[in-house]
């Protein structure tokens, strides 16, 4: 195991709440700023720290945007650095809870998932002394104002981490732009505040991000993004011929239309890279005819000869056809992540980093790239609805590759 020390702003952030820090003062901590900058790390262990400082036996709540992305980002890095340090930590993973003990004080610590405004009623009903919001900029307002209102233990406090958004965003606003108002303490990170970082590792993200994107995961910048969604995708050598190499793996992903164009693309698997190798797609605005969905179906079969993939990943909002497919009972079906944000940017990092590669054949994908857009009238994220079936298709693919990698990051603490 490797140790690193903190950086001054992960100390802050991690001891800000103890007498004599001069910060002591505050009601709360928003930390946020660029990705792997170390702001999750040092914050969670700060959580659990003051808790177990300051109550015995209180209930407290650590919020994600959902419990599998909490357990990830959060409570498995932050459970080895727990028990080292002479904490008792028992986790009832049914439950989503975690008893945490150290010396005399034990404190129970709830799991809560922000995923949507029905999230609200989840954690209704319950008091805490305190709450921690992992990716709050990622959580419905609804959700945070009922878990802030659940915190009314005297001495309560909030913990907030995020990545920028847009800065229309209610939690930049309402927030950030009023943190004296809010009595809260703001510590901004850029990814180079993170010292476990290596050169090499920095230069590796920084090359990830272009324009806006960069200037938030990098930066740490709530700015707006405008222009192309892929501006990097304009270089003809991003497009290659299919390889010549055995293909180990086969997977389809479709985008499903029936006045709108339906995209499906075909994918071999050579080593550690996904290849775009062929496509299919049908505008039915430009033939004049609609096709049902068993015409789509011959498509996919057409597409796929006498391949069998691992996957046929569909857009969820096409019901009938993904009957059709199971019905005909040859390719596994997977309804697809339909976030489109995340998705974006996964599939941004898949291209740059070549884990997946477009091929020449894909002409209709490479049509949608130069005109995939987003939409400078709108206050936040949105990409505009055209040109955008080949490019769905390509983000359901990535989000559903990157659904089967669980990698784990931690952070640790120098010894002493």
């Amino acid at each position: 195991m490797t140790y690193r020390s903190l950086s001054a702003k992960q100390l802050k952030a991690m001891f800000w709440w103890a007498k004599g820090s001069g910060y002591e003062h505050y009601d709360a901590v928003i930390c946020d700023g660029a990705v792997r900058s170390g702001k999750t790390f040092a914050l969670s262990l700060s959580f659990v720290l003051w808790a177990s400082v300051t109550f015995d036996g209180a209930l407290l709540g650590f919020c994600g945007k959902t419990i599998t992305a909490l357990r990830r980002n959060v409570i498995i890095p932050l459970l080895p650095c727990l028990k080292e340090l002479g904490f008792d930590v028992k986790e009832s993973v049914s439950n989503n809870r975690l008893m945490i003990r150290y010396g005399h004080h034990e404190n129970t610590f709830f799991l809560f998932s922000g995923k949507d405004e029905g999230s609200a009623s989840l954690i209704q009903g319950v008091t805490l002394s305190g709450v921690l919001f992992d990716e709050v900029a990622l959580m419905p307002k609804s959700f945070v104002e009922q878990a802030l209102a659940r915190c009314s233990v005297s001495g309560s406090r909030f913990f907030f981490n995020c990545n920028p958004e847009y800065p229309s965003h209610w939690f930049y606003r309402e927030w950030i732009q009023n943190r004296k108002r809010k009595n809260a303490l703001y510590i901004h990170f850029r990814m180079r505040d993170n010292p476990s970082l290596s050169q090499k590792m920095l230069k590796r993200y920084e090359s990830l991000y272009t324009g806006a994107f960069y200037r938030r995961f990098v930066e740490g910048e709530w700015v707006s993004v405008s222009g192309a969604v892929y501006p990097f995708m304009g270089d003809s050598s991003m497009f290659i011929p299919p390889p010549d190499r055995k293909i180990e793996e086969y997977c389809v992903s479709c985008d499903y239309g029936t006045v709108n164009p339906t995209s499906m693309g075909l994918w071999g698997r050579c080593d550690n890279t996904w290849y775009r190798l062929r496509e299919s797609y049908y505008d039915a605005r430009k033939v004049g005819k609609s096709r049902t969905d068993e015409e789509h179906y011959d498509s996919l079969e057409e597409l796929l000869g006498e391949l069998l993939p691992t996957a046929v990943i569909v857009d969820p909002s096409a019901a009938s056809f993904i009957e059709v497919i199971e019905r005909h009972g040859r390719y596994p079906v997977v309804r697809a992540d339909n976030n489109v944000i995340d998705g974006i940017r996964k599939t941004s990092q898949a291209l740059r980093d070549k884990e997946i590669v477009i091929c020449d054949t894909c002409t209709d994908a490479i049509r949608e790239f130069s005109l995939y857009r987003w939409d400078e009238n709108k206050p936040m994220d949105t990409v505009i609805k055209r040109d955008d079936h080949a490019m769905d298709d390509i983000r359901y693919f990535v989000s559903y590759i990157k659904a089967n990698e669980e990698p784990l990051h931690f952070a640790f603490i120098e010894r002493t």
